[in-house]
C-alpha cells in the first residue's frame, strides 16, 4: 500500500469532517467574523511587534534619514539598500548635510530582527505592527523610499496589498527601548528623539525611573565636581 494507505486515512478524515461522522470535528480554527474580509478578528499584537518598516520625519516634515547606510551595514539578511546624497542648500530634505536619496527594503529577505532600527542614529527607520501583507510579484516585495516614507501627517503609506487594522500604525514612528541606550541605566524611560505629529509617544515601562533626567544631571554634577577637585589637587603639587 505504502503512500496509498496514508492517502486513505486522509480521505477517511475528510469524509468524517465533511459528512459529520461520529469522530468528525473541525480542527482548523477559523477567523471569527468571516474569512478574507474587513471583519476578520486577528490576534492582538504585542507592543513591540516587528512588522513593516517606515521611514520617519521630524515635526517640521523634514526627513530623519541622513543616508549613513548603517542600517544596510548591520542587516544580517542584506535586504536593505541605501544611497546617500548631498542636500540641496536651498531646499534640504533633512537637517544634516546628506539625506537618503535611495532607500529600498527587500521583504523576500527581511527577517524583521529590528537591528536596522537599533543601529539608526536618528531613529529614521522603525517598524510598525503591520505584519500581514501579500505580494503578487517580486517587484512589489521590494519597497522603495516613496512607499516607506511617512506622509506629511506622520502616517505610514498604506498600500493596496497591505491589511492595515486599527492600531497597526500607532507608535509606528518611535519605540521605547527595552534596554537603556549606551548601557547607561540613567537613560531608561527617556525618549531620545522627537515624536512625529503626536506619534511615537509612549509612557515609560514598569521599573523604569521617571526621574532619569534628574538622576543623570546629578551624576554629571558629581563627575564635574570630582574633576575640579582633581585639578585643584594637581595644582598643589
Amino acid at each position: 500500500m505504502g503512500y496509498l494507505g496514508g492517502f486513505a486515512v486522509t480521505l477517511k478524515k475528510f469524509g468524517e469532517a465533511y459528512f459529520g461522522g461520529e469522530s468528525g470535528k473541525v480542527v482548523t480554527r477559523q477567523y471569527r467574523g468571516g474569512r478574507g474580509g474587513s471583519t476578520d478578528e486577528k490576534r492582538p499584537k504585542p507592543e513591540r511587534a516587528h512588522g513593516r518598516h517606515v521611514l520617519n520625519r521630524y515635526e517640521d516634515g523634514m526627513e530623519k534619514c541622513i543616508g549613513c547606510e548603517l542600517c544596510a551595514g548591520v542587516c544580517p539578511a542584506r535586504c536593505i539598500y541605501v544611497r546617500g546624497a548631498d542636500n540641496d542648500p536651498e531646499n534640504p530634505s533633512s537637517p544634516g548635510e546628506r539625506f537618503g536619496f535611495v532607500y529600498e527594503i527587500n521583504y523576500l529577505r527581511c527577517i524583521h530582527c529590528d537591528l536596522c532600527a537599533e543601529a539608526c542614529p536618528t531613529e529614521a527607520i522603525t517598524e510598525s505592527k503591520l505584519f500581514e501583507f501579500s505580494f503578487t510579484s517580486r517587484e512589489d516585495a521590494i519597497y522603495t523610499k516613496s512607499e516607506l516614507l511617512v506622509g506629511e501627517d506622520g502616517q505610514p503609506q498604506k498600500l493596496s496589498w497591505e491589511d492595515w487594522r486599527p492600531g497597526d500604525e500607532t507608535n509606528t514612528s518611535g519605540w521605547m527601548r527595552a534596554t537603556s541606550p549606551s548601557g547607561d541605566a540613567s537613560f531608561e524611560g527617556i525618549i531620545a528623539w522627537s515624536e512625529e505629529r503626536g506619534y511615537g509617544l509612549r509612557a515609560p515601562e514598569g521599573g523604569q525611573p521617571l526621574e532619569a533626567a534628574q538622576l543623570e544631571a546629578e551624576r554629571q554634577a558629581e563627575l564635574d565636581s570630582a574633576g575640579s577637585h582633581s585639578e585643584d589637587h594637581g595644582g598643589h603639587h
